[in-house]
């Protein structure tokens, strides 16, 4: 079986069991690790994703393969993970949970925009740029966007000060 076609399967097999805990698959990859293969499943939620729903959720991903043959009879490792801040935000649903958050994004057309994500919907994006001014960007009109790594953000200023 090809490597897509594996993605496929497991994705078609963990999809169900991820919806059930509440949580989206982001990835899932297999990647050779000596003798053995490494599986990583990559979950994410609106709410974010906590150790205790990795664990419970890793015990029904595991048993799930178990109940199937999609990886075969050779010894894997299974890791059941968060996305970091270094993940893309390609989807709708990727720019809705980094709200808050500074991004930096191309533009289709050339250039660059970097702001604040106010508002993500299902085909765009609110951001507020330099000078508080905020803009509007249509999913189409950019390329990947990326979370920029903020020591002291925003929010975290105005908690501090409550």
């Amino acid at each position: 079986m090809g490597a897509q076609a594996r993605q496929d399967r497991l994705a078609a097999l963990l999809e169900p069991v991820l919806a059930e805990a509440g949580l989206d698959l982001e990835a899932v990859e297999v990647v050779p690790a000596g003798k053995r293969r490494l599986l990583r499943v990559v979950v994410d939620s609106d709410d974010g994703v906590d150790m205790d729903a990795v664990g419970t959720v890793s015990q029904d991903v595991s048993a799930a393969l178990d109940a199937s043959d999609v990886m075969g009879s050779a010894p894997y490792v299974l890791e059941v993970t968060s996305p970091g801040v270094d993940r893309p935000l390609t989807l709708p649903r990727h720019w809705r949970r980094s709200r808050g958050r500074l991004v930096q994004a191309r533009l289709a057309d050339g250039g660059e925009v970097t702001g604040r994500v106010v508002e993500a919907g299902d085909d765009g994006v609110v951001l507020e740029t330099a000078g508080a001014e905020q803009a509007e960007y249509r999913y189409a009109d950019l390329e990947r966007g990326r979370v920029q790594v903020e020591f002291r953000r925003q929010a975290d200023d105005d908690a501090a000060a409550d």
